[in-house]
Order: C-alpha cells, then sequence, then structure tokens
C-alpha cells in the first residue's frame, strides 16, 4: 500500500496526464480521491474514486497530498489555502493562481510549515523551478528568457512553416489541445507574463507582480508582418525576459524578431525553451514540450515525487528597482498613419507608409508604447533591437506598394 494518498482537483488534459503517468511509474504515491464538477461527463478512472464535494477530499485525513490542476484561479486558490492550513503538502499548476498570489503562498508555507511546489505551471516539462533552486543555486544569474508559451509557438510555427492563416492556426492548436477554446492567456501574451513572475522569483530572488510585467502578444500579427519577417530570413517568437544587474530588473513579454544564429530560432511547435545567462556558467539552454497532456502530467508527477522525498522550496529574496522605463526598439505596423503619434519615439531608424499598411521602427519607451497599443486600433508591435533584443534588422526596401 502507498505511504502517501493524492487527493485530485481537476480531472482534465493535466489531471489525465498524472493519472496515466504515476500508474506506468513505480511511485510510492497513489490517487485515492478525485474532485470533479461535471456530473455527466464520463471519466476513465474507477468512479468510487470521483466525488463532487471539496470537502470529501480536503478532509480525508489519510489524504497527505493535495494535487490542484483546475482551471479556474479563484477557486485554485481556496484550495490550496485549505489545504495548507490543515498541513497537507500542495502540488499546483496554476500559473495564474501562483503568480498573482506568491507573496500568500510563501507565508502560508512557512506559518503551516508545509510545502507547495508548481514545477508545472512554468514550461511544461522543462524542469527551470527546480534547476534555478538546485543548479543554479551558487550561480550569479543576469537574464532569463525564452519561449515560455507552447500554444503561441505552435501557432507561430503553423504561420511562418505552413503558410496558415492565423485563425486556421489557432484552431489547429485547440483541436491538439494545445489552447484553450478562449485562447487569450496564451496569444496574448498573459500566460508567459505569469511564468515569468514565477520564475523571477526563482532566478533572482525578486517578487515582481504580473500586473507590474509588460505583455503584448501575437494577436494582432498580420500576414504583412509575416512576410516583412520572411524577406530578412527572420522568424517572431513570443518571448518572455528577465535581466538583473544587480539592482534593476528590467521584464517583458512580447513577440520579437529571432534571426538564425539564435537558438531560439529553431523552437518550433509546442516546445518551450529557456535560455539562461549567469556570470559563471555563461548561456545555458533548456528545451521541452510546453503543452500537452503527458508533458505536463510528467512536471506534476515530478513534484508528487519530490514531496515524497521532503523537497521543499528555498526562497531567497533580493532589493530591486524596477526597469519598466527601459527604452526598447521596436517594429510597429499600422493600418492607417493618422493613428499613429510619431513624436512617441525617440528616434526612427526606418519607416514606409502605404495605402492600407506602414511600419516605423524606432526607439520608443516602453510606457508609452503601452498606452499607444493600448488606445490605437490595426497596430502590432514586434521588438527588434536594443537592449532587450537579439538583432538589428538590416535597412531593406519593402515590397509592398502604396
Amino acid at each position: 500500500m502507498s505511504k502517501y494518498k493524492i487527493g485530485l482537483f481537476g480531472f482534465g488534459c493535466v489531471g489525465q496526464g498524472l493519472y496515466k503517468t504515476l500508474s506506468e511509474n513505480n511511485a510510492d504515491a497513489e490517487i485515492v480521491k478525485v474532485c470533479v464538477k461535471n456530473k455527466e461527463k464520463e471519466r476513465s478512472i474507477e468512479a468510487e474514486k470521483i466525488t463532487y464535494d471539496a470537502a470529501e477530499v480536503l478532509g480525508n485525513k489519510d489524504i497527505n497530498i493535495i494535487v490542484e490542476l483546475i482551471d479556474d484561479p479563484k477557486a485554485a486558490l481556496e484550495i490550496v489555502r485549505a489545504a495548507l492550513k490543515k498541513g497537507k503538502a500542495v502540488v499546483s499548476a496554476n500559473k495564474k493562481m501562483v503568480a498573482e498570489n506568491l507573496d500568500e503562498l510563501i507565508a502560508l508555507q512557512e506559518e503551516y510549515k508545509t510545502p507547495l511546489l508548481y514545477e508545472g505551471a512554468v514550461c511544461g516539462s522543462i524542469p527551470i523551478i527546480r534547476n534555478l533552486e538546485d543548479y543554479y543555486a551558487s550561480e550569479r544569474i543576469e537574464e532569463i528568457k525564452g519561449i515560455f508559451n507552447g500554444s503561441s509557438n505552435y501557432i507561430l510555427t503553423k504561420l511562418f512553416q505552413e503558410g496558415k492563416s492565423y485563425e486556421e492556426a489557432l484552431g489547429e492548436a485547440q483541436a491538439n489541445g494545445f489552447a484553450e477554446t478562449d485562447p487569450t492567456l496564451d496569444v496574448g501574451g498573459f500566460d508567459p507574463k505569469f511564468k515569468l513572475s514565477i520564475i523571477l522569483q526563482h532566478a533572482f530572488g525578486i517578487r515582481q507582480h504580473p500586473e507590474n510585467i509588460f505583455n503584448w502578444g501575437i494577436q494582432s500579427i498580420t500576414e504583412k508582418d509575416i512576410a516583412f519577417a520572411k524577406e530578412r530570413n527572420l522568424k517572431i517568437k513570443l518571448l518572455a525576459k528577465g535581466h538583473f544587474d544587480g539592482k534593476v530588473l528590467s521584464t517583458l513579454v512580447a513577440p520579437h524578431f529571432i534571426d538564425e544564429q539564435n537558438p531560439l530560432y529553431h523552437v518550433e511547435n509546442e516546445f518551450n525553451c529557456v535560455l539562461i545567462n549567469g556570470k559563471y556558467a555563461s548561456d545555458q539552454t533548456l528545451i521541452g514540450k510546453g503543452a500537452g497532456s503527458l508533458p505536463t502530467g510528467l512536471a506534476v508527477l515530478s513534484d508528487v515525487i519530490a514531496l515524497t522525498q521532503g523537497y521543499t522550496y528555498r526562497y531567497k529574496s533580493a532589493d530591486f528597482t524596477s526597469g519598466s522605463s527601459l527604452s526598447v526598439e521596436v517594429y510597429l505596423s499600422f493600418n492607417n498613419i493618422e493613428d499613429i503619434d510619431k513624436n512617441v519615439f525617440t528616434s526612427i531608424s526606418e519607416s514606409y507608409v502605404g495605402s492600407d499598411y506602414g511600419y516605423i521602427i524606432g526607439k520608443i519607451d516602453l510606457k508609452a508604447l503601452q498606452e499607444l497599443l493600448a488606445n490605437a486600433n490595426g497596430v502590432n508591435a514586434v521588438f527588434t533591437s536594443g537592449k532587450q533584443a537579439e538583432i538589428e534588422i538590416p535597412n531593406l526596401t519593402y515590397s509592398y506598394a502604396s
């Protein structure tokens, strides 16, 4: 009989992945109860293990590990709070819940001497948090960045490699279980923002609430933006970035132009990639599937096994100043030049204006860019070069004529 009894909340994509990976591994843990909402849905688990009452799981004295895998962040927080207060170890894959409430969750762990692990909330099968906590514990990390969202990367792969429309690529991602019915969190850059917020805590010891991280997604990318990139042998990737120089932290999530010398150029489909730059180890690259039932289920299982071995996070802390007023260089495309105030740019290196499309490449304050994107219609931004980017865009003549 297993020593560790799991009470599972949610039996969707990730829950089923956990159930399969756990059943095929010789782990000293077993799922004894699964709490779900939908009473009509058929489940691929024994009926006697199903319950619709959260109290039946949280109040079960035999259950010593709670695994929270539901999609409602508010309900997830209530479950995690209750479990920690009852002295039950917790595993969660809800990145929004963790990112927005990490201060409280750290405090609860300290007060009740009960661990919470959440590797499955960040970058799917890539063990980034465990690496940051253990392998890089003595490293002075200067920058961490990469592709943190498998759904958006899958869509971008289809746009560039297969010439599919955004709508076609999104539909395929949803059909394969890589994107939700409402894809806003993924394509809007919110999902990688939550993940970045969590990673910052473990990479730098810095608590940066997600609401203070700039994010712009791929939802406004047009065929002309794709053509612009292809003309220059570039790809567009949705990147999350955190740079810390020991005093100032600069963060953002946005599409970037990437050239073929960059390792991120070759990361396709639902794969994620994390690049770590440190003082001693220099550049390190971690690649793995960032979406899907089994990869994420495996990440959750690794946390469960870690709990059975007494593993906990060590939360270091660092003082910092936010670098949100950073000047960045972007490619800004638009339908109508009248919607763009050129005065917000501190410098412009290239521009084109046609009858129904144009672009400006220039430097702009990040806060000014955020305001521009929020108030203009038919506008898209892709980061190009400067402190936060990888490459310089060659000054070539664009082929779209007015």
